[in-house]
């Protein structure tokens, strides 16, 4: 049963390296947890055009890596238009494939998220700082 309410929260993340992908997925939960929303959806929105939120598997930390190694064979660096303004078109393309948003269900005040599953924040063009809005309905 649906609480009625709603809830934003910002949360800020520092990058570490150019390409990377990080488990948000802690970060995520503990926000539905304080939100006291039992049952409803989860929205997460990277506020970034070269940053994207993906959801894909937790156990093996090689997936992030041959996720991003994948993306970086089809879409090389320094051949794009955008690179003449501040070389990084590929990084906005890139982001712009897996999207800036993931919606993941909410019943009893937890993600209702699969065993192997978890929110990751994936950087395209860093080291930086990254916000993100969290969403609960």
């Amino acid at each position: 049963m649906s609480t009625g309410t709603s809830c934003i929260t910002e949360l800020h993340l520092q990058t570490h390296r150019k390409w990377q992908v990080i488990d948000i997925t802690s970060q995520i939960a503990e926000v539905v947890e304080h939100s006291g929303i039992l049952e409803g959806t989860c929205h997460v929105y990277v506020c970034h055009t070269t940053a994207a939120v993906t959801i894909n598997e937790n156990a093996d930390p090689n997936i992030g890596v041959d996720l991003v190694e994948a993306l970086n064979r089809l879409i090389p660096e320094g051949i794009w238009q955008h690179d003449k303004i501040d070389n990084n078109g590929a990084a906005h393309i890139k982001a712009s494939l897996i999207g800036p948003s993931e919606t993941i269900p909410v019943r009893d005040g937890k993600l209702l998220l699969g065993t192997w599953q978890a929110v990751m924040l994936v950087e395209f063009d860093g080291p930086r700082q990254r916000q993100l809005i969290v969403t609960l309905r």
